[in-house]
């Protein structure tokens, strides 16, 4: 249950922007990238599995045409070494040329060529016999010597098959000195036995173009090589079918680039010719790659698409509820300063501007309600002015007779010691200061007034310490016309000269200085007196600061509450002293509050 509470406390506590943002992120862009993960990794399985179709019909396309191609060549094959018309010309004697080349125009000239243009993947089909009254040419070839020692001749010699698929390199047509890869369908003329005169061979050469057209066909799925069955690359997409060249087939060999990469391998046909040849494919691994990039970019894409579009419905949902928010927030907080301003803004139908409308009444009926009692709370504020002016008038009443007392005491002090001889100075200077004194009939004076009291008084003080006692009055000339409340001063003046100076062993010296700074006027009385404990000048604050009367303090709390009550807890009241190093009292009031006025210099 506490934790319940915790985990609610917590979530109340997150300012309404993250908690929409949170929102955001767990409850929109963290299906979105969850989701995204798992149909990635889903299509990913998906697209190896269509890749692996594609590849296993390029491979069986590919050798299905070149099957086709082959079996093709060997249907040309069997259906010319079947053709009784053919051995009967090709085994009997020619008296001359010319009967030859007659029989030929007759039976042999479209015989063989006529099966080319309907299969467009044999190159030349010829016919080799030993029959020297045939003249060789065209389709049509003498079985000698040259012949026998070519390459395919001895590969039909040492095969023991009826009909030979070979690969190998010999000059080519038309040319004596440029060789070229052949790929040929190589069965011997033996099908009917009554024809066996001479020696008849037949060889069907097909286009090695179209296996290569195949081959690059097929190049974006597969790089194909078509291996014999001694495992030589007859076909590829590298090597091609290049003329000029006499090397020997190179041999099929993983490397090791290509043993990092799957390679499959298909045969080419289950018929004794083609036994052993190979169809082998290596597959392209950019192909996989670019897939699957096409495919991240598309659902990145379409991921982009939703994310931007959630975060601009979840920006104007924000906006909706976050500026009348903070709009309600303001103004909430100008009604703890007094200030009863309604909200003026189409609030809307839902929970915030139900609140909205509330604070507006709620407002309105406050300032209403301020208006009706207005007139009770000047009256209110007439009874604490009565009241402040009693407490400043009983303060006032404590302070005249509490330095008259000290003042008649000095001067019974000074005629004892001199015999009533040199009393008639220090008697004028009382007179002036009584005078002065019951003639102030304001509460506040002119800073001026205020100096010229002390310095009557100190002069009285002067003739009761003689030369033990001195004073200097350092008054800026700017500060004298502010107003101050009267005998604010002369209490902490009074203090110096009782408590700091009287208790000095040497020269007392007391300080009264005034300035303006900083938009304040400044006021201090200094001494270089015994100072103060610091005990004793924790309790002589706290004794300021007090509502008692009571204590040893009474002169410095008077000023201070004084001060306190004129000017509302503006004024900055400080008592600085330590042991032995004197003690100096000041106080600033801001000049903003006080009043500035010329008065002649009295006497």
């Amino acid at each position: 249950m506490r934790k319940r509470i915790r985990f609610r406390t917590l979530i109340n506590d997150i300012p309404l922007n993250y908690k929409f943002i949170l929102i955001y992120v767990i409850g929109v862009l963290l299906p979105i990238v969850v989701i995204n993960i798992v149909f990635l990794d889903e299509m990913t399985g998906i697209i190896k599995e269509r890749e692996e179709q594609n590849l296993e019909i390029s491979l069986e396309r590919a050798r299905k045409d070149i099957h086709d191609f082959i079996d093709g060549g060997v249907a040309i094959s069997h259906a010319l070494n079947t053709d009784k018309m053919l051995y009967e010309t090709l085994d009997r004697t020619y008296e001359s040329p010319i009967e030859f080349y007659e029989i030929f125009d007759d039976q042999l000239r479209h015989r063989v060529t006529g099966y080319i243009p309907v299969n467009n993947h044999i190159q030349r089909i010829s016919i080799f016999t030993d029959n020297d009254t045939i003249v060789s040419g065209g389709s049509y070839q003498l079985l000698d010597d040259k012949v026998k020692n070519s390459d395919w001749y001895q590969l039909r010699q040492q095969s023991t098959l009826p009909v030979l698929v070979a690969a190998y390199r010999a000059t080519v047509a038309n040319s004596a000195t440029v060789t070229g890869p052949y790929l040929s369908v190589i069965e011997s003329m033996d099908y009917f036995d009554t024809y066996n005169t001479y020696d008849k061979l037949l060889r069907i050469d097909i286009d090695l173009s179209k296996i290569y057209d195949v081959i690059v066909r097929e190049q974006d799925y597969l790089n194909l090589y078509l291996v014999n069955e001694r495992n030589e690359i007859i076909m590829s997409a590298d090597s091609g079918y290049q003329r000029g060249v006499t090397d020997a087939y190179p041999v099929f060999e993983l490397s090791e680039k290509v043993k990092n990469k799957d390679v499959r391998v298909i045969s080419i046909g289950t018929a004794s010719y083609v036994k052993g040849w190979k169809l082998i494919g290596v597959t392209q691994g950019n192909r996989l790659s670019s897939a699957m990039l096409d495919m991240q970019l598309y659902v990145g894409f379409i991921a982009a698409v939703i994310t931007l579009f959630s975060l601009i419905f979840i920006y104007i949902m924000l906006r909706s509820y976050n500026y009348r928010v903070k709009r309600l927030s303001r103004h909430m907080q100008k009604v703890t300063n007094e200030k009863f301003d309604l909200i003026r803004i189409e609030e809307g139908n839902d929970e915030i501007g139900g609140l909205i409308q509330n604070f507006n009444i709620m407002t309105a009926r406050i300032n209403s309600l301020i208006n009706n009692v207005y007139k009770l709370e000047i009256q209110k504020k007439d009874l604490e002015m009565e009241r402040v002016r009693a407490e400043l008038n009983f303060l006032q009443s404590q302070m005249n007779p509490h330095f008259l007392f000290n003042t008649l005491n000095a001067i019974l002090v000074v005629c004892t010691k001199n015999n009533y001889a040199d009393v008639t100075d220090i008697i004028k200077s009382l007179s002036k200061l009584l005078r002065r004194l019951l003639g102030w009939k304001e509460d506040i004076v002119p800073l001026e007034e205020e100096i010229l009291f002390i310095e009557m008084y100190l002069k009285i003080e002067k003739f009761r310490f003689r030369d033990k006692f001195e004073y200097e009055l350092d008054i800026a000339p700017e500060a004298l016309h502010y107003k101050i409340p009267k005998m604010s001063i002369q209490p902490l003046v009074e203090n110096a000269c009782k408590h700091g100076i009287q208790a000095v062993e040497g020269e007392g010296v007391v300080k009264i200085a005034a300035s303006v700074s900083d938009d304040r006027l400044c006021v201090s009385v200094k001494d270089n007196g015994k100072g103060i404990e610091p005990e004793k000048h924790r309790e002589m604050l706290i004794s300021m600061r007090s509502e008692s009367t009571s204590g040893n303090s009474i002169g410095i709390r008077n000023v201070y509450r004084r001060l306190e009550l004129y000017y509302n807890d503006l004024v900055r009241f400080n008592i600085d002293s330590k042991p032995n190093q004197g003690t100096t009292v000041s106080f600033e009031i801001p000049i903003r509050l006080l009043d500035h006025q010329d008065y002649p210099q009295g006497e």
